[in-house]
């Protein structure tokens, strides 16, 4: 009798549950397809995944998830397609999306058709005529890779003269870190023979004169950037969703805006308050803006989001870019540097006392840091500096991370370790940059770039990022670099260093939350996560890995809600 009881009992609890759970439905229920979840080093699957809000409701079995169907629940059968957390940016530069679309593609092949100066002339005078850029209104183009040009020769000032007598017009590099102007330009932004170079900066010089020639670089070019001209409001706002957009249909719901000044902080506050982002931003303001930063901001409002906008930190820039020669090295450049410099190791862009207070100020703050440092003596100034600034307490979990680390030695590696530093590397130089890394560098040192394998031995929890626009959001391509190193011209760069594909994604989702403290909520699928999701049309850790950049991505969601849809 009492068996008997309990058996019924048992049944009436189990009804009273799944009347309870229909009352409590799903929004949507996905299944039908490969859903990779992300959780751990080995990689796992569920058969359909239940959402609530914006958040994931239920993981497990078709059958154990139709308890959560109700009347309204979306049922969407992924038919054979692949399922994953949505990709999280390590590193780009938002700001940079907002105005990509008023400038000229100047781009080296295959981001761009411009291999010679004379491509990136044709393609800002089709611009100017598509735009019907008046005279005197300044033109600008992006993607400038002197690294790409036919037999070395370069873009300077008289190629952009010739064809734009009356317009101010600037090239941007595709490092990001400076610009060939014209003498129109030059002279808007008061740069003549009298200008001195400033510490840390490049001015070309016309041979066998005082006169710019041009190319601008570093802190030469910071005051350049800080005068261009800035949009409306209404075209703000335009230029955000547009950019938004670019993020989304690569599979992104969380963006990374990697040095924000003050004005750039304004526009993202006003369009955090007018509910503009459907995707999160995540920004860091550069150090020289720092005092401003903080009258405006306390310490206690970084690290929290405000309609998808959040402070991640501060962004302290170390040095320059390998394949401009500006990166600091402890070792001489094999070229000589960009300006014709002999025994040229580059130089950094602060003195260590400089960088040692800098981050001093962001410590004492309890803030993040961020780095930007490519060369090896860059990196040594990031330790000692950290060592210098964290009060006697260097192995404290700050999550200091050092952005690039390209050219990072195996003992920096270990220093990570101690202090619990991240390295956000950057593998597609081995594509788009792996010939200039072997001129500049040599072969021995270009192959250890972006050293993936031998961070994760160690123990660290490398991100990977695209630095864009210096090169494009395609996060797929993030993955096929990681995983094959392959250059333009089909050379292996590093084969010890290649990593798994699973390994390859982890570096954007599960290790990109934890460089933003948010592996709580963000980075793998877990019942309680936010529903930050992405479809592919083929499962990358079953294709070919030669094939994975082909993979496209079919639709992007965030916080439950679909914010892209692939054109069939």
């Amino acid at each position: 009798m009492k068996k008997i009881l309990l058996t019924a009992l048992f049944f009436f609890l189990l009804i009273s549950c799944k009347k309870e759970e229909k009352e409590n439905p799903a929004d949507a229920i996905y299944f039908g397809g490969e859903i990779i979840t992300m959780e751990g080093d080995t990689p796992q699957y569920v058969e359909a995944i239940a959402i609530k809000g914006d958040s994931i409701f239920f993981m497990g079995t078709m059958k154990e998830a139709e308890v959560f169907k109700g009347s309204n629940t979306k049922m969407i059968d992924l038919e054979g397609k692949t399922l994953l957390p949505g990709f999280i940016d390590p590193h780009s530069h938002f700001i940079n999306s907002l105005s990509m679309s008023s400038q000229a593609n100047c781009s080296a092949p295959p981001v761009g058709k411009s291999d010679s100066p004379e491509k990136i002339v044709a393609s800002l005078v089709a611009f100017q005529k598509e735009r019907n850029i008046p005279e005197k209104e300044l033109i600008m183009g992006y993607g400038y890779d002197d690294t790409q040009m036919i037999d070395g020769n370069l873009l300077n000032r008289d190629h952009l003269d010739a064809a734009f007598p009356n317009n101010p017009v600037m090239v941007v590099h595709v490092s990001l870190h400076g610009a060939v102007l014209n003498s129109k330009a030059l002279e808007k932004f008061n740069i003549n023979e009298k200008t001195e170079t400033p510490p840390g900066g490049i001015i070309v010089r016309k041979p066998g004169t005082n006169e710019p020639y041009g190319l601008i670089m570093e802190t030469a070019y910071l005051k350049v950037f800080a005068n261009l001209p800035k949009p409306t409001p209404e075209q703000v706002k335009e230029q955000i969703k547009a950019g938004q957009m670019m993020y989304a249909e690569a599979g992104i719901t969380t963006a990374h805006e990697g040095a924000s000044h003050m004005s750039d902080l304004k526009i993202f506050q006003t369009a955090a308050e007018n509910k503009e982002f459907f995707i999160d931003l995540i920004s860091y303001p550069f150090i020289t803006d720092f005092e401003e930063v903080m009258e405006a901001y306390k310490p206690t409002d970084f690290g929290k989001y405000n309609n998808g906008f959040k402070l991640g930190g501060i962004k302290i820039t170390i040095d320059g870019s390998p394949q401009g020669r500006t990166a600091y090295f402890t070792t001489p450049y094999l070229t000589g540097g960009p300006g014709g410099e002999k025994d040229w190791k580059g130089q950094p862009t602060f003195t260590q006392e400089m960088v040692n207070e800098m981050l001093k100020k962001v410590y004492d703050n309890n803030l993040q840091s961020t780095f930007h440092a490519n060369g090896d003596a860059a990196i040594d100034m990031c330790i000692k500096a950290h060592e210098y600034a964290s009060n006697g307490k260097p192995s404290e979990d700050r999550r200091t991370t050092i952005i690039h680390s390209q050219f990072v030695r195996k003992d920096q590696l270990d220093k990570y370790v101690e202090y619990k530093m991240i390295p956000s590397l950057y593998t597609e130089h081995t594509f788009f940059f792996a010939d200039a890394h072997i001129k500049n560098r040599g072969l021995e040192q270009a192959s250890f770039i972006s050293p993936m394998k031998t961070a994760i031995s160690k123990g660290l929890r490398p991100t990977n990022h695209t630095d864009f626009n210096v090169a494009p959001i395609d996060q797929l391509l993030v993955v096929w670099s990681a995983v094959n190193r392959i250059s333009r011209n089909g050379q292996v760069i590093g084969a010890d260093e290649r990593i798994t594909p699973y390994q390859a994604l982890q570096a954007i989702t599960t290790n990109a939350a934890y460089q933003y403290f948010e592996e709580n909520k963000k980075g793998s699928l877990k019942v309680g996560k936010l529903a930050d999701l992405v479809i592919l049309d083929k499962n990358p850790l079953k294709v070919v890995p030669e094939t994975i950049k082909e993979i496209k991505v079919v639709e992007t969601i965030k916080n439950g809600k679909s914010i892209y849809k692939a054109k069939k």
